[in-house]
């Protein structure tokens, strides 16, 4: 009994823990300290379940534990009268009437989970951590997990959710949804923390595997939770249709070894066309909502042009470079302009491709980034400039931190051989 009480227990806490957490925040206004009522109400749980068996609800029962830890909690510190009043109040009605566990853990959960994403993702954390606490709050993950995931230590990644959870509390976030002017802003720093979640799942920056499909996942997950609490904003349906459609070409982006394979040879019947129907959907939810021009939904319409090609030939890249030089204007960034000079190269030639490449090899932020010299090398390739292309493969090959993506450039670096030979 005690092996499945411990599965089951698993299970509800990945299930629930994000509801609890984010109820318990309501409650005492501290996400730090609501994530301690949580882990406590889960040690007991881990204490008493094996004997008593799992209840009916348990995410209720976790709920209604922590809730009264809370309470011991605040009183103990003698915290604000308001809170003692409201805590108070709550204690005569579980006194005097049975507890109603149901209401414990559905009560306002929707705003609830909204108001601890946007404080997970507050802009006094840095980007680091913001992404941290989000997978440890929202995500459910553990610090072990998130440290695999990102490929760094521990340690690290604790110190960097400890340090979060009390910047927040010594800066006085308010548990609360930005409103008027702020949200913009604020909205923008929930979809970047959970694009970069998934990015990082998709095309991994270090390690042994290309793709982490569970990053993947997790940040699919966080998007669709936010468009369901945030239904009007067309942003918030964009970023899920731009992940969506890159979503479904998981499977067709590494071999059967574990190997890359580049957009243009995957073998697109293996593309998951359910999330590619998902994807076109938000997407036009989000452009019916007047967004259609934001940056999400101008690079989800980049996605959709791939998605709408059966084939490699039928993708449309002329519509491609024009929302590319759409996405140039509205967020230009040294990125934006390498894909655009992807893209143009595709539509109009290698040599337009290589005239935009070459103007940012003075870029300071692009010194490092091992797809300035993947790229430049593939369209030298392309013009036959094979010794030039090569050398840029292997200086690709040495910056790239990921040991899938070192070897395909090496493979490529060496097959830069003149025809002629």
């Amino acid at each position: 009994m005690t092996a499945d009480a411990h599965r089951a227990i698993e299970a509800v806490w990945r299930i629930e823990s994000t509801r609890l957490i984010a109820g318990l925040a309501r409650i005492v206004g501290d996400v730090g300290l609501a994530e301690d009522l949580a882990q406590d109400a889960l040690v007991a749980a881990l204490e008493q379940w094996p004997e008593s068996g799992v209840p009916d609800n348990p995410g209720a029962w976790l709920m209604a534990t922590a809730k009264h830890r809370a309470i011991d909690q605040l009183r103990r510190h003698k915290m604000l009268d308001r809170k003692h009043a409201e805590l108070g109040y709550e204690i005569a009605e579980r006194q005097a009437t049975p507890p109603d566990f149901d209401a414990a853990i559905d009560d306002q959960i929707g705003d609830d989970l909204l108001r601890l994403i946007f404080t997970a993702c507050h802009p006094v954390l840095t980007t680091e951590a913001r992404t941290a606490l989000t997978l440890r709050l929202l995500g459910g993950l553990t610090t072990e997990e998130i440290a695999r995931a990102f490929l760094a230590p521990v340690a690290t990644i604790a110190q960097r959710i400890v340090r979060a959870k009390r910047t927040l509390a010594e800066a006085r976030v308010p548990f609360e949804v930005p409103r008027g002017e702020a949200l913009a802003g604020r909205l923008s720093s929930v979809l970047e923390v959970i694009y970069l979640v998934f990015n990082e799942g998709y095309s991994a920056t270090a390690g042994e595997d290309w793709v982490r499909p569970a990053l993947c996942d997790d940040a699919l997950r966080l998007g669709r939770i936010l468009a369901e609490l945030m239904p009007d904003e067309p942003e918030v349906h964009a970023l899920v249709a731009l992940m969506e459609i890159q979503a479904s070409r998981l499977r067709a982006r590494v071999s059967s070894s574990g190997e890359p394979i580049l957009l243009l040879d995957q073998d697109r019947t293996r593309w998951d066309h359910l999330l590619v129907r998902r994807g076109l959907a938000a997407l036009e939810r989000a452009e019916q909502l007047g967004g259609s021009l934001g940056p999400y939904a101008l690079q989800a319409a980049i996605a959709a042009c791939h998605a709408r090609a059966a084939t490699p030939e039928e993708t449309d890249w002329t519509r491609i470079t024009a929302l590319y030089d759409a996405l140039g204007q509205l967020a230009p960034s040294p990125i934006v302009e390498l894909n655009r000079a992807v893209a143009f190269g595709m539509a109009f030639g290698p040599a337009a491709g290589l005239e935009i490449v070459d103007a940012l090899t003075a870029e300071p932020s692009l010194r490092s980034y091992h797809l300035l010299p993947a790229v430049r090398g593939d369209l030298l390739a392309k013009l036959g400039r094979f010794p030039e292309a090569r050398a840029e493969f292997e200086r690709a090959a040495a910056l790239t931190r990921n040991a899938r993506e070192r070897g395909l450039l090496r493979g490529r670096a060496a097959a830069c051989v003149p025809t002629a030979q």
